[in-house]
């Protein structure tokens, strides 16, 4: 098997950025990371990368469209080889199509579409996630509420019968019996909280039957308060529970984000875009439930005035978070890598630059922009 090198760039191997280092890719994966005068001699092809900065691959686990595709008004496998191209471009190797609540045959047909997606090698999708409709009408954001309901067994099997990636489903554990999640759990899903008016003692008793995080910290969910600490204030004491967060300006004040950075344990937070077909596509519009939604100065709002997703990518919402937040870029680079893997159960085979780990790979100069990107060793340059 051929095996090549890439050299010249400092390398996120470990804690901290590295210089001298090669990454040797075969077969795929990565299969050592050594000094670079070491890498010449065992290489059958060596790639200068011109002295950027090399990271692992981003992974987005809320992508609702991209490249003017919006996963709910085509849930094929075509649909998500768009999205999965437009994002790729932003440095996001890995990533969930995310299907808005609807109803349960669109869902059937998005869980069917993902399935053949992964079956055929489209680069990069992992999985789906279902946002709702299991979800809170008081919270409901964009979500059409027609769609809302509590799921029964048979809607619970078809959820959760993704049988060769990751299912995340963002439910609001106060409107379905503990019972389904601790269901939807035992099926194998990921369940997170997300658009829930849920009380504390609501959101506990949710994270007691399994729920493993929150989806989109602080937006479309109860905030904390001195006397009732809500789904946030939940979110922020549980030492286990996952956060994604949208680092965009817009959605979440920073210094709210910077509270939620230092209330977690290292590595609980991680990034999402929630992203909408606008992402790198020229149309600023689509149309979602019948409703055409148009972003202004980069913000997406509907009709009524509620934030409907972002037009946010992966390697802007690393690059705010440097600006925004001060994170290390190290620390950025882990929050759009290494700890989405982790929250996917994934970490055994991505967001690291290590042996033996697949070779999803994002190159960017020293403005933090995209120049390459590999997924599975197969890299793609950005003009």
């Amino acid at each position: 098997m051929a095996t090549t090198a890439l050299l010249n760039a400092r390398v996120l191997a470990g804690e901290n950025l590295q210089d001298g280092l090669a990454v040797l890719v075969r077969d795929g994966s990565i299969a050592s990371v050594l000094p670079a005068e070491q890498a010449r001699a065992q290489a059958s092809a060596v790639h200068d990368l011109g002295g950027g900065i090399l990271l692992p691959g981003f992974i987005d686990a809320q992508v609702n469209g991209g490249g003017g595709v919006l996963f709910n008004n085509d849930t094929t496998a075509e649909a998500i080889a768009a999205i999965g191209r437009a994002h790729r471009r932003f440095g996001t190797t890995g990533f969930l199509p995310t299907l808005i609540s609807d109803d349960a045959p669109v869902m059937a047909r998005a869980v069917a579409a993902t399935r053949e997606a992964i079956a055929a090698g489209v680069p990069g999708v992992l999985g789906v996630h279902l946002e709702g409709p299991y979800i809170a009408p008081a919270r409901k954001g964009t979500h059409d509420a027609s769609k809302f309901r509590v799921p029964d067994a048979a809607e619970v099997a078809m959820a959760t019968s993704l049988d060769n990636g990751v299912t995340l489903v963002t439910l609001a554990p106060e409107q379905v019996p503990l019972e389904t999640i601790r269901a939807m759990v035992a099926r194998g899903a990921i369940v997170a909280a997300g658009h829930t008016a849920a009380t504390y003692e609501q959101a506990r008793a949710g994270l007691e039957a399994g729920l493993r995080g929150f989806t989109h910290l602080y937006n479309a969910m109860s905030p904390l308060q001195g006397r009732e600490p809500g789904a946030v204030g939940a979110a922020l004491e549980d030492r286990e529970a996952w956060c994604g967060v949208i680092v965009d300006g817009v959605h979440v004040h920073p210094a709210s984000l910077r509270v939620a950075l230092a209330a977690k344990p290292r590595g609980k937070v991680y990034l999402v875009t929630d992203a909408m077909p606008m992402v790198g596509a020229d149309d600023p519009s689509f149309a979602l439930y019948g409703e055409v939604i148009t972003a202004v100065d980069g913000v997406v709002r509907n009709a009524a005035g509620a934030l409907a997703g972002s037009a946010l990518d992966m390697a802007t919402a690393v690059r705010n978070s440097v600006r925004l937040l001060g994170l290390p870029l190290e620390e950025a680079a882990r929050m759009a890598s290494t700890y989405p893997a982790r929250f996917l159960r994934l970490d055994d085979r991505l967001g690291r630059i290590a042996a033996g780990y697949r070779a999803d790979l994002v190159l960017l100069d020293e403005a933090l922009q995209v120049r390459a990107t590999w997924i599975g060793g197969a890299r793609e340059d950005v003009a």
